[in-house]
């Protein structure tokens, strides 16, 4: 069984992949010998072994994603990578100026954008993007109808976190450089589940997290620059990096994102074993991964539909390797102790399904047109997954959306 590839607990069903990912084996197991390496001597591991290593790791992960090596710098999340190119522009922004975004932009990112643009003056613009009813036309016309001669960046979801919808970014990318807009793309959920090609899309910045359907270790992510773009990024941390003397072939932006001080630099290490180790999962490769990902999310969502009355909510080819479905409001269900979604946390006790239920529209009043409101369930797709895993989601679902039985 692919599952057995992974440590995942085998008395959970694990539809939740898209949130923190799950690392198989074996790339634990590179891990623990990297981590043996610089435990051992640490002087040796980081002045004489990492440069050349990380070196090596950004050399693999440029072919999996279609860029030039010294565009990309290691980050440890794209959390982090949108925060970097937030605070490295923001300071060239002013009163009059605006930054667009969409009403399903990841919260920590779309908080990050709030303060960037306070700081500035600047006016943070909304696009609406339907849901359920959501369509690549509707997302394009949307984001480009909030730009104007004042604005000075987009930033757009590849893959959004909450509706899991993939955004039509290439079209959106050529129309906002052709108005000479800069665009950074989140990327999180993208890397592993959509083929890139990122010097090919021309976006000024990508980050994106390999945590997730990479599969590598927590706290592996990149951020890649246009090769115009490079000189204007400075990392969060100015370290030696900003005066150090250069190595033959090594540019000031590696220099300072390299190294910004002492941190397990292991996650970026083990990419190129994460590449491999899944790749070779099934015959195919990585293209064959995304697909089977692809049709397994498709047969969720519809079992998922079919067994909830609703309709599809969204077009199969805005979808990836995660899908949300709207379920209904469940007022009988105790509050969680966590502050989680009452119905995530009775799916978790009752059943043992980790599954996020989120809800919809987010809070903030330009998102309330925009959706039916309620809950959203959503489940993603991944190599340990099966089909036996979401007909027990739909078998639980009902159970507990039933609400409890009338008394006789």
């Amino acid at each position: 069984m692919l599952r057995d590839h992974w440590a995942l607990d085998p008395t959970t069903t694990f539809l939740n992949h898209g949130s923190f990912g799950a690392t198989p084996k074996r790339v634990l197991d590179a891990q623990s010998v990297w981590r043996a390496r610089l435990e051992a001597q640490p002087v040796e591991f980081f002045v004489r072994t990492l440069p050349s290593a990380l070196e090596h790791a950004l050399g693999r992960l440029a072919e999996f994603l279609g860029a030039r090596p010294d565009g990309l710098a290691c980050v440890p999340n794209a959390t982090a990578g949108v925060n970097t190119v937030l605070r490295s522009l923001a300071p060239t922004w002013s009163a009059g100026d605006n930054v667009v975004t969409t009403d399903h932009e990841y919260n920590a990112c779309r908080n990050a954008l709030d303060f960037a643009a306070a700081g500035a003056g600047a006016q943070v613009r909304v696009a609406a993007v339907r849901f359920p009813d959501a369509s690549p036309e509707q997302v394009f016309d949307a984001v480009l109808a909030q730009v104007d001669d004042h604005t000075q960046l987009v930033l757009i979801d590849h893959v959004t976190s909450p509706t899991a919808l993939v955004l039509p970014i290439e079209p959106i990318v050529a129309a906002l450089r052709a108005r000479g807009v800069a665009v950074l793309v989140d990327g999180a959920h993208a890397p592993g589940m959509c083929p890139l090609d990122l010097d090919a899309l021309g976006a000024d910045f990508y980050t994106g997290n390999l945590h997730k359907w990479v599969c590598a270790p927590k706290g592996a992510a990149f951020l890649y620059a246009r090769a115009d773009r490079v000189a204007s990024l400075r990392p969060l941390s100015i370290s030696h990096g900003a005066n150090a003397t250069l190595r033959p072939g090594q540019s000031r932006f590696r220099a300072e994102f390299d190294w910004t001080g002492t941190a397990d630099p292991t996650p970026w290490l083990c990419v190129p074993e994460a590449l491999d180790v899944v790749g070779a999962l099934v015959p195919g490769g990585w293209p064959e991964v995304r697909a089977r990902n692809h049709a397994l999310c498709l047969s969720a969502r519809d079992a998922l539909c079919d067994a909830l009355g609703q309709r599809r909510p969204a077009p199969d080819a805005m979808l990836g390797s995660m899908a949300a479905v709207p379920v209904p409001q469940t007022p009988h269900l105790p509050p969680s102790a966590l502050g989680l979604d009452p119905l995530q946390e009775a799916l978790w006790v009752s059943a043992r399904i980790e599954v996020p239920v989120v809800p919809w529209p987010m809070a903030g009043a330009e998102r309330a047109a925009t959706a039916t409101g309620g809950h959203l369930v959503r489940v993603s797709a991944h190599l340990h997954n099966a089909p036996a895993d979401y007909a027990r989601l739909v078998e639980a679902l009902l159970s507990l959306t039933r609400g409890p039985a009338s008394p006789p």
